[in-house]
């Protein structure tokens, strides 16, 4: 493909990311706005991606997302494996921080350990794929009860911070910190933890670990379909 070819898919793919906060239809001046294009240049690749399926244009002149992206997302939930996406993240997140990494689901009452990547040491906690935890003790825990909309003002800073500490809760010789991951329509996907014997989780340890654990987070809730807050991923609050 050519530079100009290429150009042109940047753009049209462009427009069709206004729509994610767009609502329900947008003019092509508001396209046009949104996406920095000339009016001209807008509602040429409007045509295209109208002829794809990708927009709709309806009877007030307005644009709608078409029955594409949808069809392409149906595909995407047919062939998607968790494990393809989360444990990669996993393993670069053992390499970097040396502790374990998890990624839990709610299931009840109860966070379900999906995946899981032991860290490269002798002394680490001991956490397997299937393992089911209690929800009122833990990091990953605590972030899943947060963003239940658990009230009060530690799941408030939860929300706001978008981490969760856990020091000798659940055991106590071990230490967490977990992140949300979130999804489609911003609902919790999961969450994505750290963990390891307390002694090594340490107030500088863990200012070291909130930034690379909220990098790898954002990557998962790209992955999954999600948005990560913005200015949160990589830096600590």
């Amino acid at each position: 493909m050519t530079r100009e070819g290429v150009a042109a898919v940047d753009r049209a793919l462009t427009i069709l990311d206004v729509f994610i906060d767009g609502g329900d239809s947008l003019t092509l001046t508001d396209i046009s706005k949104r996406a920095g294009f000339y009016k001209s240049t807008t509602l040429r690749l409007a045509e295209s991606l109208e002829k794809f399926g990708y927009l709709r244009r309806l009877e007030d002149g307005t644009y709608r997302l078409g029955p594409k992206p949808l069809y392409l997302g149906s595909l995407y939930q047919k062939h998607f494996r968790s494990a393809d996406i989360v444990v990669p993240v996993l393993r670069s997140i053992v390499d970097e921080l040396q502790e374990g990494a998890s990624f839990f689901i709610k299931d009840h009452d109860a966070r379900i350990c999906l995946h899981r990547v032991d860290a490269p040491r002798s002394v680490r906690d001991s956490v397997h794929e299937g393992d089911a935890l209690p929800l009122k003790v833990g990091a990953s825990g605590h972030v899943m009860r947060a963003f239940e909309q658990e009230a009060g003002e530690k799941y408030d800073d939860i929300r706001r911070a978008l981490y969760a500490v856990s020091l000798g809760e659940r055991d106590p010789e071990i230490g967490a910190v977990a992140c949300p991951v979130f999804g489609i329509g911003q609902q919790l996907a999961g969450v994505v933890s750290i963990s390891g014997p307390k002694y090594r989780f340490s107030e500088e340890k863990i200012a070291q670990v909130i930034p690379v654990l909220k990098r790898h987070a954002a990557e998962l809730t790209d992955a999954l379909g999600g948005r990560w807050p913005e200015g949160s991923a990589g830096t600590s609050p």
